[in-house]
């Protein structure tokens, strides 16, 4: 028998086949468009997830019996708002998790119904990034779109309903909503009818690894699979990964770099940092975790390689920086291509070089690219120590993170990158194959979305 996963990213969707042994028979990846229609506004077409996907899936299954197919989950963005009428048919584009439009929603959440409430009712505080602000922004600037809603939903949910005719969530993903709550595993009342919706408008919530149906006729047809083929929930893109690098129980971390960078803290209970600088969300192993989230990962180091300076050889331009050379320079970088949301909750906040002399080099300011994504995770470390987080120690994180000086623990040449390693030990989500498994900020953001397990 065969399965298949689908990871709903920002830019393409990627897919694998995998047998009953687990190994990965196939891979495909898919583009499809982003658009930013204004300064801070980021938004999708969901249909061109779903075509991607379908075209992806015939891709992927050919020369597979199709009966062989057992079943199809998904994993994905987060946080994104994809609105459907009463006929199912989406009302406007997706607004992405990386979109900084609700500033004024926010203040509104934080602000007028107070964080105190926000974390009784949802375990969290308004971010930007989450749905709830985003319903908020429909309500105001778009009442003829917010009258016609019928259903709520995620990004990844949106494919599983294409593909099963069930409006489902799973725990995960519905926790980065702002519209659930995250200690009860339910829909948050209180937050609906602030946001003024119907639980009728709501999925119904799944843990990740439940069925929620099987394919429908028309999409078995149109995958060129069986109805007998399951649709299993899914996770949030974070919460998958940290299942399969083994990041699950208590007390274990992952550090992931992709677009985003996350720092993802795994617990049995449930628990919520007495600043809420971090994400308390219900986790995909039928338990609980803490997220930290910076908006511009890789992407810092895409924007400045691909856009500014013109070049696709990532290596060669990085391999001007020794040894010798980290830690030690003068030009400085703050990440914050699209604001930034945690440790420092700010969508207006922005991206900047600093220290710049007339002898900086170009190679100066690809180091600083790197090292101000590096360095923003050990701000991290004060919220661990004065948050008391359940099941964890400043000294356990500052093992597993080497908080204090992140940029060495990513740069560093003694690090050996491995495909195979699953482990509860950090990972590093790269974006390219490195060409130099020494040399691991070769491969550190870049634009591709491999897997290496690191050892401090």
């Amino acid at each position: 028998m065969y399965y298949i996963g689908v990871d709903l990213g920002t830019s393409s969707v990627k897919l694998l086949l995998m047998d009953k042994q687990g190994t990965v028979v196939k891979t495909v990846s898919k583009e499809y468009p982003i658009s930013f229609p204004k300064p801070g506004w980021s938004e999708q077409n969901p249909y061109d997830w779903y075509e991607q996907s379908v075209a992806g899936i015939r891709e992927l299954t050919v020369g597979i019996k199709k009966e062989e197919v057992a079943g199809i989950s998904f994993g994905g963005q987060m946080h994104g708002l994809v609105i459907l009428d009463e006929n199912d048919k989406v009302i406007r584009p997706a607004i992405l998790w990386n979109d900084g439009r609700t500033t004024k929603e926010c203040e509104y959440l934080n602000n007028t119904i107070g964080k105190g409430k926000l974390t009784e009712y949802t375990a969290n505080i308004a971010f930007a990034g989450f749905t709830a602000p985003k319903i908020l922004w429909v309500r105001e600037n778009e009442p003829e779109n917010f009258q016609k809603i019928r259903k709520i939903m995620l990004p990844k949910d949106y494919l599983a309903y294409r593909f099963s005719g069930v409006h489902a969530t799973d725990v995960s993903d519905a926790s980065g909503m702002l519209l659930f709550d995250v200690k009860n595993r339910r829909w948050s009342e209180e937050m609906l009818e602030i946001c003024g919706i119907s639980k009728d408008c709501m999925a119904r919530v799944f843990e990740s690894y439940e069925c929620i149906g099987h394919l429908t006729e028309e999409a078995a047809e149109k995958l060129g699979l069986t109805t007998d083929t399951a649709v299993i929930a899914g996770a949030g893109d974070n919460a998958a990964a940290a299942v399969g690098t083994g990041t699950v129980g208590d007390g274990s971390c992952n550090i992931s770099l992709g677009t985003s960078g996350t720092i993802f803290i795994s617990s049995m209970t449930f628990g919520v940092d007495a600043n809420n600088a971090l994400h308390a969300f219900a986790h995909a192993d039928g338990h609980y975790h803490l997220m930290g989230c910076m908006l511009s990962a890789a992407s810092c180091n895409k924007w400045w390689l691909d856009d500014i300076i013109g070049t696709g050889d990532y290596a060669k331009e990085q391999e001007g920086i020794t040894d010798e050379m980290l830690g030690s320079n003068h030009v400085f970088y703050l990440p914050y291509l699209m604001g930034e949301r945690s440790p420092h909750n700010n969508p207006l906040a922005r991206a900047t070089f600093t220290g710049m002399t007339m002898d900086t080099t170009r190679t100066d300011m690809t180091q600083a690219v790197l090292e101000g994504v590096a360095t923003s995770f050990p701000q991290t470390e004060e919220i661990i120590e004065n948050g008391k987080v359940s099941g964890m120690t400043a000294t356990d994180v500052q093992k597993i993170l080497n908080l204090k000086h992140a940029w060495e623990f990513i740069l560093d040449r003694d690090v050996v990158a491995s495909r195979s390693t699953i482990s509860p030990i950090p990972l590093i989500r790269t974006n390219r194959t490195p060409t130099c498994q020494n040399r691991l900020f070769h491969s550190s953001f870049s634009a591709k979305n491999t897997t290496h397990s690191i050892t401090p």
